[in-house]
Protein backbone atom coordinates (compact mmCIF):
# COMPACT_ATOMS: atom_id res chain seq x y z
CA UNK A 1 0.00 0.00 0.00
CA UNK A 2 1.46 3.59 -1.53
CA UNK A 3 2.52 5.56 1.39
CA UNK A 4 2.20 2.88 4.52
CA UNK A 5 4.29 1.90 7.24
CA UNK A 6 3.71 -1.36 9.06
CA UNK A 7 4.43 -1.91 12.56
CA UNK A 8 4.82 -5.60 14.02
CA UNK A 9 1.82 -5.99 16.50
CA UNK A 10 2.24 -7.52 20.37
CA UNK A 11 1.54 -10.51 18.83
CA UNK A 12 3.77 -10.01 15.66
CA UNK A 13 6.65 -9.25 18.33
CA UNK A 14 5.76 -11.95 20.29
CA UNK A 15 6.11 -14.53 17.01
CA UNK A 16 9.95 -12.77 16.40
CA UNK A 17 11.03 -13.49 19.36
CA UNK A 18 9.69 -16.86 20.00
CA UNK A 19 9.15 -18.29 16.96
CA UNK A 20 5.75 -18.79 14.71
CA UNK A 21 3.80 -21.21 16.55
CA UNK A 22 3.20 -23.76 13.63
CA UNK A 23 7.62 -23.53 13.21
CA UNK A 24 7.71 -24.51 16.94
CA UNK A 25 5.21 -27.75 16.66
CA UNK A 26 7.31 -28.78 13.75
CA UNK A 27 10.58 -28.50 15.63
CA UNK A 28 9.02 -30.20 18.64
CA UNK A 29 7.87 -33.56 16.68
CA UNK A 30 10.51 -36.23 15.89
CA UNK A 31 8.70 -39.13 15.96
CA UNK A 32 4.72 -39.58 15.84
CA UNK A 33 3.02 -38.18 18.82
CA UNK A 34 -0.04 -38.19 20.98
CA UNK A 35 -2.02 -34.97 20.10
CA UNK A 36 -2.59 -34.49 23.82
CA UNK A 37 0.82 -34.90 24.47
CA UNK A 38 1.68 -31.91 21.86
CA UNK A 39 -1.32 -29.47 23.20
CA UNK A 40 0.53 -29.84 26.85
CA UNK A 41 3.72 -28.10 25.46
CA UNK A 42 3.50 -25.85 22.31
CA UNK A 43 1.81 -22.70 23.08
CA UNK A 44 -1.31 -21.38 20.83
CA UNK A 45 -1.52 -25.14 19.85
CA UNK A 46 -4.60 -24.34 17.58
CA UNK A 47 -3.06 -21.67 15.76
CA UNK A 48 0.31 -23.64 15.34
CA UNK A 49 -1.85 -26.86 14.19
CA UNK A 50 -4.26 -24.64 11.84
CA UNK A 51 -0.99 -23.69 9.70
CA UNK A 52 1.20 -26.65 10.28
CA UNK A 53 -1.83 -28.48 8.52
CA UNK A 54 -2.18 -25.90 6.12
CA UNK A 55 1.58 -25.13 4.66
CA UNK A 56 1.50 -29.22 4.77
CA UNK A 57 4.18 -29.47 7.68
CA UNK A 58 2.06 -32.40 9.65
CA UNK A 59 -0.25 -34.65 9.71
CA UNK A 60 -3.20 -36.02 11.98
CA UNK A 61 -4.15 -39.79 12.17
CA UNK A 62 -6.10 -41.43 14.96
CA UNK A 63 -5.14 -38.93 17.63
CA UNK A 64 -1.42 -38.86 16.58
CA UNK A 65 0.81 -35.99 14.94
CA UNK A 66 3.25 -37.25 12.22
CA UNK A 67 5.74 -35.14 10.54
CA UNK A 68 5.33 -34.58 6.93
CA UNK A 69 8.37 -32.32 6.19
CA UNK A 70 10.26 -29.75 8.15
CA UNK A 71 10.90 -26.82 6.32
CA UNK A 72 14.32 -25.00 5.55
CA UNK A 73 12.50 -21.35 6.78
CA UNK A 74 9.75 -20.21 7.81
CA UNK A 75 8.69 -17.07 5.32
CA UNK A 76 6.80 -14.98 7.41
CA UNK A 77 9.03 -14.75 10.49
CA UNK A 78 12.24 -13.54 7.94
CA UNK A 79 8.92 -10.77 6.81
CA UNK A 80 8.89 -10.14 10.48
CA UNK A 81 12.23 -9.66 10.89
CA UNK A 82 12.61 -7.28 7.71
CA UNK A 83 9.43 -5.43 9.02
CA UNK A 84 11.10 -4.86 12.52
CA UNK A 85 14.00 -3.11 10.98
CA UNK A 86 12.13 -0.77 8.16
CA UNK A 87 13.26 -2.71 5.39
CA UNK A 88 10.10 -3.65 2.88
CA UNK A 89 8.37 -6.61 2.20
CA UNK A 90 6.71 -8.65 -0.69
CA UNK A 91 2.82 -7.62 -1.49
CA UNK A 92 1.57 -11.08 -1.04
CA UNK A 93 3.58 -11.21 2.56
CA UNK A 94 1.75 -8.19 3.69
CA UNK A 95 -1.43 -9.19 2.92
CA UNK A 96 -1.06 -12.54 4.83
CA UNK A 97 0.38 -11.22 7.88
CA UNK A 98 -2.35 -8.60 7.81
CA UNK A 99 -4.53 -11.38 7.56
CA UNK A 100 -2.91 -12.90 10.18
CA UNK A 101 -2.76 -9.78 12.68
CA UNK A 102 1.09 -10.08 13.32
CA UNK A 103 1.38 -6.33 11.85
CA UNK A 104 -0.70 -3.39 11.36
CA UNK A 105 -0.46 -0.43 8.96
CA UNK A 106 0.70 2.92 10.14
CA UNK A 107 0.21 5.91 7.69
CA UNK A 108 2.87 7.94 6.59
CA UNK A 109 0.84 11.02 7.22
CA UNK A 110 0.59 10.29 10.76
CA UNK A 111 3.95 9.71 11.43
CA UNK A 112 4.50 13.09 9.87
CA UNK A 113 1.69 14.61 11.87
CA UNK A 114 3.28 13.37 15.14
CA UNK A 115 6.94 14.13 14.15
CA UNK A 116 5.86 17.97 14.10
CA UNK A 117 5.00 17.67 17.86
CA UNK A 118 8.09 16.72 19.01
CA UNK A 119 10.43 19.36 20.73
CA UNK A 120 7.07 21.40 21.50
CA UNK A 121 5.18 21.49 24.77
CA UNK A 122 2.22 20.23 24.43
CA UNK A 123 -0.98 19.96 27.10
CA UNK A 124 -2.83 16.89 25.57
CA UNK A 125 -1.88 13.74 23.69
CA UNK A 126 -3.16 13.67 20.40
CA UNK A 127 -4.37 10.39 18.85
CA UNK A 128 -0.98 10.66 16.22
CA UNK A 129 1.37 10.69 19.08
CA UNK A 130 -0.19 7.70 21.01
CA UNK A 131 -0.69 5.69 17.27
CA UNK A 132 3.02 5.96 16.37
CA UNK A 133 4.29 5.54 20.69
CA UNK A 134 6.24 8.88 19.82
CA UNK A 135 4.58 10.41 22.78
CA UNK A 136 7.37 9.29 25.05
CA UNK A 137 9.49 12.05 22.78
CA UNK A 138 7.00 14.61 23.58
CA UNK A 139 7.49 17.39 26.17
CA UNK A 140 4.64 17.28 27.55
CA UNK A 141 3.10 20.60 30.13
CA UNK A 142 3.47 19.66 33.67
CA UNK A 143 0.39 19.76 35.67
CA UNK A 144 -0.66 20.33 39.56
CA UNK A 145 -2.28 17.39 39.90
CA UNK A 146 -3.11 19.15 43.55
CA UNK A 147 -5.45 21.90 42.30
CA UNK A 148 -8.98 21.24 42.15
CA UNK A 149 -10.46 21.91 38.70
CA UNK A 150 -13.47 23.09 37.63
CA UNK A 151 -16.57 21.32 38.79
CA UNK A 152 -19.22 19.38 36.46
CA UNK A 153 -22.40 19.45 37.64
CA UNK A 154 -24.31 16.45 35.33
CA UNK A 155 -27.79 16.23 35.05
CA UNK A 156 -29.50 13.67 37.32
CA UNK A 157 -32.59 13.10 39.03
CA UNK A 158 -34.39 15.51 41.11
CA UNK A 159 -33.19 14.03 44.79
CA UNK A 160 -37.10 13.87 46.03
CA UNK A 161 -38.10 12.31 42.82
CA UNK A 162 -35.68 9.55 43.28
CA UNK A 163 -36.21 8.93 46.64
CA UNK A 164 -39.90 8.07 45.83
CA UNK A 165 -39.04 5.70 42.87
CA UNK A 166 -36.26 4.19 45.01
CA UNK A 167 -39.19 3.32 47.95
CA UNK A 168 -41.45 2.35 45.13
CA UNK A 169 -39.00 0.23 43.79
CA UNK A 170 -38.81 -1.44 47.42
CA UNK A 171 -42.27 -2.15 48.15
CA UNK A 172 -42.97 -3.68 44.76
CA UNK A 173 -39.86 -5.88 45.68
CA UNK A 174 -41.31 -6.98 48.81
CA UNK A 175 -44.65 -8.48 47.10
CA UNK A 176 -46.60 -5.15 47.66
CA UNK A 177 -49.06 -3.79 44.31
CA UNK A 178 -49.55 -0.37 43.51
CA UNK A 179 -53.06 1.56 44.47
CA UNK A 180 -54.36 3.55 42.17
CA UNK A 181 -56.97 6.41 42.82
CA UNK A 182 -58.45 9.58 42.02
CA UNK A 183 -56.59 12.90 43.39
CA UNK A 184 -60.72 14.64 43.45
CA UNK A 185 -62.19 12.34 45.37
CA UNK A 186 -65.83 12.11 46.71
CA UNK A 187 -66.32 12.72 50.51
CA UNK A 188 -67.81 8.71 50.48
CA UNK A 189 -64.63 7.29 49.60
CA UNK A 190 -61.94 9.83 51.65
CA UNK A 191 -64.25 9.43 54.67
CA UNK A 192 -68.02 7.35 54.64
CA UNK A 193 -66.11 4.32 53.27
CA UNK A 194 -63.44 4.46 56.25
CA UNK A 195 -66.08 4.72 58.67
CA UNK A 196 -65.73 8.68 59.47
CA UNK A 197 -68.50 10.33 61.01
CA UNK A 198 -70.32 13.11 58.79
CA UNK A 199 -70.36 15.29 61.69
CA UNK A 200 -66.65 14.70 62.50
CA UNK A 201 -64.05 17.56 63.30
CA UNK A 202 -61.63 16.25 60.45
CA UNK A 203 -64.66 17.27 57.99
CA UNK A 204 -65.10 20.43 58.76
CA UNK A 205 -64.08 23.23 55.93
CA UNK A 206 -61.21 24.44 58.12
CA UNK A 207 -59.74 20.43 57.92
CA UNK A 208 -60.53 20.15 54.13
CA UNK A 209 -60.87 21.46 51.09
CA UNK A 210 -64.18 21.46 49.02
CA UNK A 211 -64.79 21.66 45.64
CA UNK A 212 -67.08 24.97 43.99
CA UNK A 213 -67.33 23.16 40.26
CA UNK A 214 -68.82 20.78 40.33
CA UNK A 215 -69.57 20.14 43.23
CA UNK A 216 -70.92 16.39 43.05
CA UNK A 217 -69.61 13.25 42.02
CA UNK A 218 -70.97 9.92 41.48
CA UNK A 219 -71.19 7.13 44.23
CA UNK A 220 -70.53 3.20 43.56
CA UNK A 221 -72.90 0.82 43.29
CA UNK A 222 -76.25 1.02 45.71
CA UNK A 223 -75.16 -2.16 47.14
CA UNK A 224 -72.22 -0.38 48.97
CA UNK A 225 -73.88 2.66 49.47
CA UNK A 226 -76.58 1.41 51.42
CA UNK A 227 -74.14 -0.73 53.97
CA UNK A 228 -71.86 2.26 54.69
CA UNK A 229 -75.06 3.90 55.60
CA UNK A 230 -76.13 1.48 57.86
CA UNK A 231 -72.93 1.09 59.38
CA UNK A 232 -73.23 4.80 60.33
CA UNK A 233 -76.80 4.52 61.49
CA UNK A 234 -76.74 2.00 63.10
CA UNK A 235 -73.32 -0.66 62.78
CA UNK A 236 -75.16 -2.84 60.02
CA UNK A 237 -74.30 -6.35 60.93
CA UNK A 238 -71.05 -5.49 62.24
CA UNK A 239 -72.36 -6.00 65.87
CA UNK A 240 -71.44 -2.60 66.42
CA UNK A 241 -74.31 0.33 67.19
CA UNK A 242 -73.00 3.16 64.45
CA UNK A 243 -72.82 6.23 65.15
CA UNK A 244 -75.93 6.86 65.82
CA UNK A 245 -77.30 9.72 63.26
CA UNK A 246 -79.01 9.96 60.22
CA UNK A 247 -76.69 9.70 57.35
CA UNK A 248 -77.30 11.75 53.91
CA UNK A 249 -75.88 10.92 50.72
CA UNK A 250 -76.14 14.68 49.26
CA UNK A 251 -73.19 15.10 51.56
CA UNK A 252 -71.23 11.78 50.94
CA UNK A 253 -71.62 13.04 46.85
CA UNK A 254 -69.34 16.01 47.60
CA UNK A 255 -66.38 16.47 45.69
CA UNK A 256 -62.85 16.96 47.39
CA UNK A 257 -59.07 17.08 46.83
CA UNK A 258 -58.01 14.16 48.32
CA UNK A 259 -57.15 14.67 51.90
CA UNK A 260 -55.44 11.56 52.66
CA UNK A 261 -54.13 7.89 50.49
CA UNK A 262 -56.37 5.71 52.96
CA UNK A 263 -59.03 6.76 50.24
CA UNK A 264 -57.48 4.20 47.94
CA UNK A 265 -57.23 1.64 50.38
CA UNK A 266 -60.61 1.69 50.64
CA UNK A 267 -61.29 1.39 47.11
CA UNK A 268 -59.50 -1.70 46.73
CA UNK A 269 -61.00 -2.90 49.51
CA UNK A 270 -64.46 -2.21 47.63
CA UNK A 271 -63.00 -4.07 44.56
CA UNK A 272 -62.56 -7.72 46.56
CA UNK A 273 -59.10 -7.97 46.57
CA UNK A 274 -56.53 -10.77 46.46
CA UNK A 275 -56.53 -12.28 50.05
CA UNK A 276 -54.18 -12.78 51.59
CA UNK A 277 -52.54 -9.72 49.68
CA UNK A 278 -50.39 -6.28 50.54
CA UNK A 279 -50.88 -3.18 48.79
CA UNK A 280 -49.49 0.40 49.00
CA UNK A 281 -50.00 4.09 47.54
CA UNK A 282 -47.74 7.09 47.51
CA UNK A 283 -49.69 9.51 46.14
CA UNK A 284 -50.71 13.12 46.03
CA UNK A 285 -52.70 14.87 49.23
CA UNK A 286 -54.21 18.05 50.07
CA UNK A 287 -55.30 19.63 53.35
CA UNK A 288 -55.53 23.47 54.74
CA UNK A 289 -52.82 24.12 57.22
CA UNK A 290 -50.07 26.27 58.35
CA UNK A 291 -46.96 26.13 56.35
CA UNK A 292 -44.18 25.50 58.53
CA UNK A 293 -40.41 23.19 58.32
CA UNK A 294 -42.82 20.16 58.80
CA UNK A 295 -46.48 20.83 57.19
CA UNK A 296 -47.68 22.19 53.79
CA UNK A 297 -50.98 22.38 52.39
CA UNK A 298 -50.25 19.60 49.85
CA UNK A 299 -48.16 16.81 50.30
CA UNK A 300 -47.03 13.11 49.63
CA UNK A 301 -48.41 10.16 51.41
CA UNK A 302 -47.81 6.62 51.39
CA UNK A 303 -50.76 4.38 52.33
CA UNK A 304 -50.47 0.43 52.82
CA UNK A 305 -52.84 -2.09 53.71
CA UNK A 306 -51.90 -5.72 54.39
CA UNK A 307 -55.06 -7.93 54.44
CA UNK A 308 -54.85 -11.74 55.60
CA UNK A 309 -56.47 -13.91 58.13
CA UNK A 310 -53.69 -14.29 60.35
CA UNK A 311 -52.93 -10.80 60.83
CA UNK A 312 -52.23 -9.53 64.52
CA UNK A 313 -51.42 -5.65 65.91
CA UNK A 314 -47.54 -6.79 66.11
CA UNK A 315 -46.68 -7.52 62.49
CA UNK A 316 -48.07 -4.31 61.83
CA UNK A 317 -45.71 -2.48 64.40
CA UNK A 318 -42.86 -4.70 62.07
CA UNK A 319 -43.89 -2.98 59.15
CA UNK A 320 -43.44 0.21 60.88
CA UNK A 321 -40.14 -0.37 62.24
CA UNK A 322 -38.54 -1.73 58.92
CA UNK A 323 -39.95 1.69 57.03
CA UNK A 324 -38.62 3.78 59.80
CA UNK A 325 -34.98 1.75 59.89
CA UNK A 326 -34.22 0.57 56.78
CA UNK A 327 -36.28 3.06 54.00
CA UNK A 328 -36.10 6.03 56.19
CA UNK A 329 -32.65 5.81 57.89
CA UNK A 330 -33.54 6.74 61.47
CA UNK A 331 -31.77 5.63 64.52
CA UNK A 332 -34.59 6.01 67.55
CA UNK A 333 -38.21 5.38 67.09
CA UNK A 334 -41.04 5.44 69.40
CA UNK A 335 -44.77 4.08 68.94
CA UNK A 336 -47.47 6.07 71.14
CA UNK A 337 -51.40 5.05 71.62
CA UNK A 338 -53.60 7.15 69.63
CA UNK A 339 -57.11 7.37 67.88
CA UNK A 340 -58.02 6.87 64.29
CA UNK A 341 -62.14 6.57 63.63
CA UNK A 342 -61.32 3.66 61.70
CA UNK A 343 -58.96 1.86 63.38
CA UNK A 344 -58.89 -0.30 66.70
CA UNK A 345 -56.01 -0.60 68.15
CA UNK A 346 -54.28 2.32 66.64
CA UNK A 347 -50.85 3.54 66.90
CA UNK A 348 -48.27 6.53 66.18
CA UNK A 349 -44.96 6.39 64.79
CA UNK A 350 -42.67 9.15 65.50
CA UNK A 351 -38.51 9.44 64.59
CA UNK A 352 -35.86 11.43 65.64
CA UNK A 353 -34.63 13.90 63.46
CA UNK A 354 -31.05 14.95 64.21
CA UNK A 355 -31.65 18.40 64.05
CA UNK A 356 -35.38 18.85 65.08
CA UNK A 357 -35.83 15.97 67.48
CA UNK A 358 -39.20 14.12 67.99
CA UNK A 359 -41.38 14.25 64.34
CA UNK A 360 -44.50 12.48 64.02
CA UNK A 361 -44.25 10.08 60.95
CA UNK A 362 -47.09 7.78 60.87
CA UNK A 363 -50.68 6.78 61.97
CA UNK A 364 -51.45 3.38 61.94
CA UNK A 365 -53.81 0.45 63.00
CA UNK A 366 -56.07 -2.28 62.18
CA UNK A 367 -58.92 -1.12 60.13
CA UNK A 368 -62.40 -1.92 62.05
CA UNK A 369 -65.36 -3.99 61.08
CA UNK A 370 -67.66 -0.99 60.24
CA UNK A 371 -65.18 -0.50 57.23
CA UNK A 372 -64.41 -3.20 56.31
CA UNK A 373 -67.42 -5.21 56.04
CA UNK A 374 -69.58 -3.12 54.31
CA UNK A 375 -66.94 -3.15 51.47
CA UNK A 376 -67.17 -6.94 51.33
CA UNK A 377 -63.98 -7.81 53.39
CA UNK A 378 -63.96 -10.26 56.54
CA UNK A 379 -60.50 -11.12 57.12
CA UNK A 380 -58.30 -8.84 59.04
CA UNK A 381 -56.86 -5.32 57.60
CA UNK A 382 -53.64 -3.97 58.69
CA UNK A 383 -52.95 -0.37 57.24
CA UNK A 384 -50.90 2.84 58.22
CA UNK A 385 -50.48 6.43 56.64
CA UNK A 386 -47.01 7.68 56.39
CA UNK A 387 -45.89 10.88 55.97
CA UNK A 388 -43.19 10.41 53.09
CA UNK A 389 -42.10 13.69 52.87
CA UNK A 390 -41.08 13.34 56.15
CA UNK A 391 -38.96 10.37 55.91
CA UNK A 392 -37.32 11.80 52.92
CA UNK A 393 -36.33 14.66 55.23
CA UNK A 394 -33.91 11.92 57.34
CA UNK A 395 -32.77 9.86 53.98
CA UNK A 396 -31.88 13.26 52.37
CA UNK A 397 -30.48 15.13 55.57
CA UNK A 398 -32.40 18.11 55.61
CA UNK A 399 -34.66 20.12 58.51
CA UNK A 400 -37.48 22.07 56.34
CA UNK A 401 -39.90 19.62 54.04
CA UNK A 402 -39.91 22.96 52.08
CA UNK A 403 -36.68 22.19 50.81
CA UNK A 404 -37.50 19.13 48.96
CA UNK A 405 -39.23 20.94 45.77
CA UNK A 406 -36.31 23.27 46.17
CA UNK A 407 -34.69 25.97 43.64
CA UNK A 408 -31.88 26.11 45.44
CA UNK A 409 -29.25 24.86 42.80
CA UNK A 410 -26.07 24.35 45.30
CA UNK A 411 -28.28 22.10 47.16
CA UNK A 412 -29.65 19.99 43.95
CA UNK A 413 -26.16 19.75 42.74
CA UNK A 414 -24.42 18.71 45.66
CA UNK A 415 -27.49 15.99 46.63
CA UNK A 416 -26.13 12.23 45.87
CA UNK A 417 -28.31 10.57 43.63
CA UNK A 418 -27.38 7.13 41.96
CA UNK A 419 -28.55 6.69 38.52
Amino acid sequence: MSGSIYKLTEEGRRYLENGLPEANLVNSLKEPMDIEDVKARIENFGIALQWAKKKNWVKLESGKLFLVRKPSQVPEHEALRKISTGRRVDGKMIDLLLKRKLIYIEREDVVKRAQKMIGKEIDNLAPELIKTGMWRKAKIKPYNVKVTGKKIYPGKRQPYKHFLTEVRQRLVELGFREMEGPMIETEFWNFDALYQAQDHPSRDWAQTYTLKHPKYGRLPSRGIVSRVKAAHENGWKTGSTGWGYKWDIKKASQLMPRAHTTASSARTLAKLPEIPGKYFAISRCFRPDVIDATHGVEFNQMEGIVIDKSLTFKEMLGVLKMFAIEIGGAKEFRFYADYYPFTEPSVQLSIKHPQMGWIELAGAGIFRPELTEPLGVKEPVIAWGLGIDRLAMFKLNIDDIRELFSKNLDWLRNQRVLI
